[in-house]
């Protein structure tokens, strides 16, 4: 087997070998990364869903209500909630995969009524005063999600609608009726702002990435590999080469062969300067002179 195959065949065993240990690091760190970058980019929506609700309490509210009495109807885009849950669903247009609400356990808006996980997820603020977020994983029918939660507290601009019926506006009882939305008391968690994302978008992301990964690794092998090739070519297999010419010429009775190139102080030079030391004794022992 010539000797550039041999090389090319260890060079790829020590390839496959790193690139295996690569890939399994490699993989580990694109899923816990992809898994990061979801649960930041969920921060940030429910930072702009807190936003809304921030500005829909403190200036979208306060303006509508001063037009209330001129109106037939409760508007909802003056409950903090509900503006933040239709801004999030416009956002959706660019982000589909992430899902928005604010569960809450006795609610006005039936829509925003906790199920039995997102109750569980309250209860556990409500246990646990001093967590401001969770980070969890639940198993769906459509698979396993990720959801990030964030508490929210009973504050007075709430109370003005949900502590007592008869504090609420009217338009607002004549709406949604007297039966739910009532007896929140201050500083109570009522409910928690949850953005959920499926689990299949952080490993498609983390997949893509490997996959990119293993090309760009693979690619560059190859580009070292043809560079090795060629450096091995010059500086190893053409002396071996023309050595291994010389000596077969000498082993037929041909004599007459040129000395071999002894530039340099590598390895090859000194075996090229053994060869022709040797060649040299043998015309000498044989007496014939030495060819120029």
């Amino acid at each position: 087997m010539r000797i550039l195959i041999k090389f090319n065949i260890l060079l790829i065993l020590v390839f496959a070998v790193s690139i295996g240990i690569t890939a399994y690091v490699a993989h580990n760190f694109l899923q816990d990364n992809a898994r990061q970058e979801v649960i930041q980019q969920a921060r940030l929506m429910m930072g702009a869903a807190g936003g809304m609700r921030s500005y829909t309490s403190k200036q979208v509210g306060p303006l509508l209500a001063q037009h209330e009495s001129d109106s037939k109807s409760f508007p909802p885009q003056r409950v903090p909630a509900y503006a933040a849950t239709e801004a999030f669903n416009y956002l959706r247009e660019d982000y589909p995969a992430y899902t928005y609400k604010e569960a809450t356990l006795n609610p006005t808006n039936l829509r925003d009524r906790a199920v039995s996980w997102e109750a569980d997820i309250i209860e556990d603020f409500r246990n646990h005063p001093e967590r401001k977020e969770l980070i969890a994983q639940r198993d769906t029918p459509e698979g396993a999600s990720l959801l990030l939660a964030r508490p929210i507290a009973a504050a007075p601009p709430c109370l003005v609608c949900h502590s007592v019926p008869s504090a609420a506006p009217a338009l607002m009882i004549a709406t949604y009726g007297s039966d739910h939305g009532f007896g929140w008391n201050p500083g109570e968690v009522v409910a928690a702002q949850i953005v959920s994302v499926p689990m299949s978008v952080p490993v498609e992301m983390a997949d893509r990435a490997f996959r990119t990964l293993l090309l760009s690794l693979s690619g560059v092998f190859l580009f070292t590999l043809a560079l090795l090739d060629l450096g091995l070519i010059l500086i190893v297999v053409q002396p071996v080469d023309r050595l291994s010419r010389m000596a077969n010429e000498i082993s037929q009775g041909n004599l007459n062969v040129p000395n071999l190139p002894e530039d340099g102080w590598d390895e090859i030079s000194h075996l090229a300067q053994a060869f022709n030391r040797m060649h040299a004794s043998l015309l000498r022992a044989m007496g014939m002179d030495q060819p120029e």
